[in-house]
């Protein structure tokens, strides 16, 4: 079984309301159930991104913070 490709976003060195404001516009350029990853930076990410992710529908598959970097990992929703 073959792994998803799995687009990247470079959000680091963004403040707030960057990070989601590129991975929405980002995300909306992807297929539904497509696969980002977001990496960011600024520390309200950890609470901006998954609030976004569940606003607009999308799956948080993934959330971790590994020296000072947020990775997020979404999977597009339908609409």
């Amino acid at each position: 079984m073959s792994t998803p490709d799995i687009a990247i976003l470079d959000a680091r060195d963004l403040q707030c309301p960057w990070p989601v404001l590129k991975a929405r516009k980002r995300l909306l350029m992807l297929a539904p159930g497509a696969v980002l990853q977001v990496e960011a930076t600024d520390p309200m990410s950890a609470i901006d991104i998954p609030h976004f992710c569940a606003e607009a529908g999308h799956a948080l598959i993934a959330q971790t913070v590994e020296n000072g970097i947020y990775r997020f990992v979404i999977r597009r929703g339908e609409r």
